[in-house]
């Protein structure tokens, strides 16, 4: 099976260049939360801003704190470690006292409330983030400020972030072996390890499908083809598609940002263009138990990057593409500086977001030790 090291780009403009820098200084995120609090109930509702701390380090220290289980703190989704980050966490009412023994100056009660329900993960609509780029000098921002807005207006390859994958980058590696024991998984870590080979199956799979994109996009229907070696009539028809990502028969498509709504797509130039008014978008496979699949063309596409091996862990489907909202930037010309600003729906990652503008992977080089 083919893994690709670094996915392809779609959009066709030159690289951008500027210096990115995950830290709590440049990477600010708010959880966008999916439902208002009741102001009523037996479980708090926290709105936390946490600096240079992992959400599975702020859950510990919570524990410690208040006498919480783990089973009885509940949280939205994770948050980045190297970011100042606005998360809401819920507890019991009854361990409210314990929160004046958080000491710690990288976590702050910003507000609290109350729910007759706790957070579960996947309860927030997006996140909204504000990042700082360096070194980015004044003849790149114009064409910064251009691919920002064509992104907005289409839409960017959904794939997963590096943070996925380890600090090697690897990580999948270990959860393909893991899965392919036939061992049951035993605790959160092997369920992590295989969890990022479901990711680098589906980044996999979205990285050709992104890649025949672009050769229908930029090839005239012989020449793609025969690159493809598919009919030309079939080139042609995914020609007449007015989305980038071009659909095939039988792709499972969802509502979009919400994905309540499921429907295979039986007509492609009716469907791409409901994927261009934003009403619904492409999904991917992540393999495992009970997992949906695709049909027809979309199927023949997908399954080279299924496993039906992964049985530990519950499958799923993931958008193959989103739209950033509220999108807006700044620029300091004396100090090279750009501040940028959006929203994405819940699962996207902010990093993915600005390789597809700067044409490079931004994940940090890791320093070899002696």
């Amino acid at each position: 099976m083919k893994h690709d090291t670094r996915p392809p780009y779609l959009y066709e403009h030159d690289p951008i260049p500027f210096d990115f820098r995950q830290s709590v200084e440049r990477f600010h995120v708010e959880e966008l939360p999916l439902f208002r609090p009741s102001g009523k109930g037996e479980w708090m509702i926290l709105t936390i801003r946490k600096k240079d701390l992992s959400t599975y380090k702020l859950l510990s220290v919570l524990k410690s704190a208040t006498g919480a289980s783990d089973r009885e703190i509940g949280y939205a989704g994770l948050k980045d470690k190297n970011a100042t980050a606005l998360q809401r966490i819920s507890l019991p009412r009854r361990y409210e006292s314990g929160l004046k023994n958080l000491k710690t100056e990288r976590i702050e009660v910003l507000e609290r409330t109350l729910n007759r329900q706790p957070l579960r993960i996947g309860a927030l609509s997006g996140n909204a983030f504000r990042i700082v780029l360096e070194r980015m000098e004044p003849k790149s921002y114009p064409r910064f400020q251009e691919a920002l807005e064509a992104i907005r207006f289409h839409g960017f390859p959904n794939y997963f972030g590096y943070q996925r994958f380890g600090s090697d980058g690897e990580s999948w590696k270990q959860g393909k072996e893991i899965a392919h024991s036939g061992k049951r998984l035993h605790g959160a870590k092997e369920r992590l390890l295989v969890a990022s080979y479901q990711s680098k199956l589906f980044n996999d799979w979205l990285a050709r499908r992104v890649e025949i994109s672009r050769i229908i996009k930029q090839m005239e229907p012989p020449r793609a083809a025969k690159t493809l070696n598919w009919p030309e009539e079939l080139i042609q028809e995914l020609k007449k598609q007015p989305s980038l990502f071009k659909l095939f028969l039988g792709d499972r498509l969802q509502e979009y940002p919400r994905g309540k709504k499921e429907r295979f797509c039986r007509d492609m130039l009716s469907d791409s263009q409901a994927f261009t008014r934003k009403s619904v978008a492409p999904t991917g496979l992540l393999p495992g138990e009970r997992a949906p699949r695709a049909q027809l063309d979309a199927r023949h596409l997908e399954a080279p990057y299924d496993d039906d091996e992964i049985t530990g862990l519950r499958g799923n489907r993931r958008f193959a593409w989103v739209w950033p909202e509220k999108v807006s930037s700044d620029y300091d010309p004396q100090r090279r500086q750009a501040v940028v600003r959006f929203t994405l729906p819940s699962g996207a990652y902010a990093t993915t977001f600005l390789e597809e503008i700067a044409k490079r992977s931004l994940k940090p080089s890791v320093t070899p030790r002696n």
